[in-house]
């Protein structure tokens, strides 16, 4: 969920995305958008009211496009259309996850800490991310289907569980776990 409101909001210009989404979805392909690499808007930065680190730096925020919904059925049609949902069951696209978290750790292995925005990654690198994460999501939403979880709603509910298990005015500026505080 975004924390901008109205046509002033990050990424927005008039009614349209002023961002790309980097794909062949033919659903999208009339919307007018800016440059996008690699899901960063090639345009100047916007500010938010929220910081990320209490660093003051830009927030990044995703393209409003495609959503959870859509990303849903473009893979529940990719899938049909290949008669593959007999091999995707909540088991095996669980195992095809971990698998790809898996390719997405060896790319941040042995780099030590790699600091927000992966300053000093070539674009080919920065691109081999972006298809793994994809890889991640697309069987994340497809596990989410299978079993019958609807995951914007659900992240919404945990949202507000982990607001009540850690609230700001305790936890500001701590990681420990929400057993480690005391009231």
């Amino acid at each position: 969920m975004m924390a901008t409101h109205g046509k002033d909001a990050c990424g927005l210009k008039g009614d349209e995305p002023s961002v790309s989404l980097n794909g062949g979805n033919e659903a999208f392909a009339n919307k007018s958008h800016s440059p996008v690499v690699n899901g960063a808007a090639t345009e100047a930065p916007c500010r938010s009211k929220l910081q990320n680190g209490g660093t003051g730096a830009e927030r990044f925020t995703f393209s409003p496009e495609p959503t959870v919904e859509d990303i849903r059925r473009m893979q529940a049609e990719f899938t049909d259309e290949r008669d593959w949902n007999q091999f995707h069951q909540p088991r095996n696209l669980l195992l095809a996850m971990v698998g790809e978290v898996g390719e997405v750790s060896e790319l941040f292995q042995w780099r030590g800490e790699v600091a927000e925005g992966l300053p000093g990654w070539t674009e080919s690198e920065r691109e081999q991310l972006a298809q793994e994460l994809s890889d991640v999501m697309i069987y994340l939403v497809e596990l989410a289907e299978k079993c019958r979880v609807d995951l914007p709603q659900a992240v919404l509910r945990k949202m507000a569980l982990n607001r009540l298990k850690y609230p700001a005015s305790k936890v500001h500026g701590s990681a420990k776990k929400y057993t480690e505080y005391e009231d």
